[in-house]
């Protein structure tokens, strides 16, 4: 009776477990002393910076860069996020999505940076602070849906939890919400998640209100990374087969006035980035990406999936672990089997074509992250449907040694056992899962997207 008491317990407050873990693990990593200053780092700031440009400096422009910089952070960690236009003005290289979400943490912090009498410029310990807790809430949220949308794949709340544990703690979605959480992917990982779960629940319901939500986070999507639009290519795979698919297309597009409102909204949220390139330069389209750009001849898909530099399975392999579900979908539903290996194979293809495909300063693969519901679904479909006692034993082992590599691997990241991009076959096996040779915990070096 105790053991069945403790699991209903833990299956009820899976959650607010997890929560109460990251914000024990982000309080005694980063809001002591002057640790704070290495919370909002390499891509981060610029994703924060519309926040302080708008609301504070009311300058687009970024003049306040250079004081800001001198002021808060190590000459180490000093990290230009501007770029320029054809005609020379100054602006923010990265989209505003992730400040968009930011934004009501950000207001908390600056009213009690007055309150308190603290600097209000927007980089004073409270901003750093709140914005490490708006990635934790966000990385919450995004379980919160997770978790809904998994009780369509299983009725079993055990297996529900396991699987929030899982990626919780089994992923890079840990690290960049506690130790980068100014960076976008906590961010798209909650929208994305959410925007699976609603369109699986339209599925079912045919309900317009999940149309118009699925379309507010989709509009969020592309605001925080154009290329995560990628994700309405996972939609023929949450559905059962071709005809429940082909149906909700035809019942969306069935109301024109439904039609209009879902297109509309995304594009109007959209909009956002392009009145603050014409407010800030006069133009609406800037390419703040022009010097960067995808190398569509010339795919890493290899590399980008199993490189010891950066590849997803090797950092991740709860990831690759994942993919056991697809044994059953190939045995009981090869639409979905292919829908889903058709999104895959898309998607490494254009993460993979990007310049710089290892995406930079960062542990593991983190272009990836925004799309982890996906896998969490196939590795439910695996844990739900192995019925070999022995197979599962197996599994599940499997499972958690993942989970417990990426945590030594996360650790040793942190005191740069494991470099930020410079990794190597020999590099990897030298250090791996040894703790023994760790220095000095450092700010993590620039990251590019």
């Amino acid at each position: 009776m105790k053991k069945i008491y403790h699991l209903t317990f833990i299956n009820k407050y899976v959650i607010v477990l997890i929560a109460a873990i990251l914000v024990f693990c982000a309080s005694n990593i980063n809001w002591g002393g002057d640790k704070w200053r290495n919370i909002v780092l390499s891509d981060g700031k610029g994703y924060y910076a519309y926040l302080p440009a708008i609301f504070i400096y009311h300058d687009l422009n970024l003049g306040f860069y250079d004081s800001i910089e001198h002021k808060y952070y190590y000459k180490n960690t000093y990290y230009d996020y501007r770029a320029d236009d054809e005609q020379g003005h100054v602006i923010d290289k990265y989209f505003s999505g992730t400040a968009v979400l930011m934004l009501p943490f950000f207001l908390q912090a600056h009213i009690f940076a007055l309150l308190a009498d603290l600097p209000a410029d927007g980089y004073s310990k409270f901003y750093p602070i709140a914005i490490n807790i708006a990635a934790i809430f966000y990385l919450v949220a995004g379980l919160f849906f997770l978790k809904r949308l998994l009780r369509f794949y299983t009725p079993n709340e055990s297996v529900i939890s396991f699987v929030l544990i899982v990626f919780a703690f089994g992923t890079n979605l840990f690290y960049y919400a506690i130790t980068e959480p100014a960076m976008s992917h906590v961010y798209s990982f909650f929208c994305i998640t959410a925007l699976v779960y609603y369109y699986k629940c339209f599925t079912f319901t045919f309900s317009n209100k999940h149309i118009f939500y699925g379309a507010l986070l989709l509009g969020l999507i592309m605001l925080i990374r154009p290329a995560n639009g990628l994700v309405l290519f996972a939609l023929p795979f949450i559905c059962n087969n071709p005809k429940q698919f082909a149906a909700t297309i035809s019942i969306i597009l069935k109301n024109k006035l439904q039609s209009i409102i879902a297109i509309l909204i995304p594009f109007a949220i959209i909009s956002i980035q392009f009145i603050i390139y014409k407010l800030a330069t006069g133009h609406f389209f800037v390419d703040a990406y022009r010097h960067e750009h995808f190398n569509w001849l010339k795919p890493e898909f290899v590399n980008i999936l199993f490189s010891y530099k950066k590849g997803l399975f090797i950092y991740t392999p709860v990831a690759l672990l994942s993919l056991a579900g697809l044994f059953h979908l190939f045995k009981q539903n090869r639409y979905q089997l292919f829908s889903f290996l058709g999104f895959f194979i898309l998607l490494t293809y254009v993460l993979s074509s990007w310049w710089c495909w290892y995406y930079g300063g960062s542990f593991g693969l983190r272009a990836y992250i925004e799309f982890y519901s996906l896998f969490a679904i196939l590795m439910t479909i695996a844990l739900t449907t192995i019925s070999n006692k022995i197979l599962k034993n197996i599994y599940n082992s499997l499972i958690v040694l993942a989970v417990i590599i990426c945590m030594i691997q996360t650790y040793q990241y942190r005191y740069y056992q494991i470099h930020w991009s410079e990794m190597t076959k020999e590099k990897y096996w030298d250090v791996f899962l040894r703790v023994d040779k760790l220095t000095s915990p450092q700010p993590s070096q620039n990251g590019r997207e």
